[in-house]
């Protein structure tokens, strides 16, 4: 993390008590998606409550040495500029393959017209491309890490009076 990005992290942090703090296993900073324009965009969707969910092709963690999300991990979501936009904190981790992906969650990744079928062409497309990068098959029986998650940081005043109703 960078000094800006750490501070911002570090002025969420210092609303929480010692104990919330401890409770925390891990803090990343990171955009999603792979290029500019989707990079922005989710971290509009994510700043805006939309975007409440995440999927990632489970070979990719270990291909990339990258540790396996947990819930309960602090993210500083970054705009394609490395800015930090806002914070979310990982509720659920699941797996399941690709064609078994609900409806339900593929709204909640609140992209596109958050369609389970505008969800499928787009991630199909992307994992396909992910998969051959990486020299990895990818298949609709292809295991994904499901990843659900909520806002944390900068809460408005209406998201305030929903958290402590």
């Amino acid at each position: 993390m960078n000094i800006e990005q750490q501070a911002f992290l570090n002025a969420y942090l210092a609303t929480l008590s010692d104990a919330e703090r401890q409770a925390v296993p891990e803090t990343i900073a990171e955009y999603f998606c792979a290029d500019e324009y989707n990079a922005n965009e989710c971290a509009r969707l994510i700043d805006q409550g939309i975007k409440r969910a995440s999927c990632s092709l489970k070979a990719c963690y270990e291909i990339e040495n990258e540790p396996y999300p947990q819930v309960g991990r602090l993210t500083v979501v970054l705009n394609w500029a490395q800015q930090p936009v806002c914070i979310i904190k990982v509720t659920e981790v699941s797996e399941c393959p690709f064609d078994q992906v609900t409806a339900e969650f593929a709204a909640a990744e609140g992209e596109g017209d958050k369609s389970y079928a505008w969800w499928r062409q787009a991630h199909l497309a992307f994992f396909e491309q992910e998969g051959q990068a990486l020299g990895v098959p990818f298949t609709t029986q292809s295991p994904l890490v499901l990843e659900r998650f909520k806002k944390v940081y900068p809460l408005d005043n209406h998201e305030t009076e929903q958290r402590s109703a």
